[in-house]
C-alpha cells in the first residue's frame, strides 16, 4: 500500500477497490461531478495548511528539504553520463544548510550528515571514473 507524507506524518493511500479496470472509479465520478472550488473554499484551505505548516517544527521542515537536496544530487549522479555540475550544486547546498544548521536539526540530522559523506565520496569516484572514461577515448581516437 502507497503512503504519502504530509507535516501531520504519513497517509496511507487506499487501494482501489473497483471490480473492474475499466470502470472508472468512485473518486473519479466525483471529480468529474465537482465544480471547481469557490474562492472562499480556496482561502480556507490554504490557511489550513499554514495552519499545518506552523504547527509543523522548522527542524522537520528543514529535514524535509535537505533529504531532497541529497535526492536531487543523486538522480544527477545517477544519469550516464552524469550531470557532475548539476550533482555538485544539490551538494554544496546540502552541505550548506547542514553546516549551518549544525547541532539545530532534528533526529535525522546524523543520518543527513553520513549521507552528505557518501554523496561526496560518490561525487569524486564517479567524477574520477568520467575523466577516466574521457581520456580512454581520447587516447583510442588518436
Amino acid at each position: 500500500m502507497s503512503t504519502f507524507w504530509t507535516p501531520e506524518g504519513e497517509h496511507k493511500i487506499p487501494p482501489n477497490t473497483n471490480k473492474s479496470s475499466n470502470e472508472p472509479s468512485s473518486v473519479e465520478n466525483e471529480a468529474t461531478k465537482r465544480t471547481p472550488p469557490t474562492e472562499q473554499e480556496l482561502e480556507a484551505q490554504m490557511q489550513q495548511m499554514r495552519e499545518e505548516l506552523g504547527n509543523t517544527p522548522a527542524s522537520v521542515i528543514i529535514e524535509n528539504h535537505c533529504f531532497g537536496l541529497f535526492e536531487l544530487a543523486a538522480l544527477h549522479l545517477s544519469y550516464n553520463p552524469p550531470k557532475l555540475e548539476e550533482a555538485r550544486l544539490g551538494i554544496d547546498a546540502l552541505a550548506a544548510l547542514l553546516e549551518g544548521m549544525k547541532n539545530r536539526l532534528g533526529e535525522h540530522e546524523t543520518s543527513l550528515n553520513e549521507g552528505l559523506a557518501q554523496l561526496r565520496l560518490a561525487y569524486v569516484q564517479i567524477e574520477a571514473a568520467t575523466k577516466a572514461g574521457d581520456q580512454n577515448q581520447t587516447k583510442a581516437s588518436e
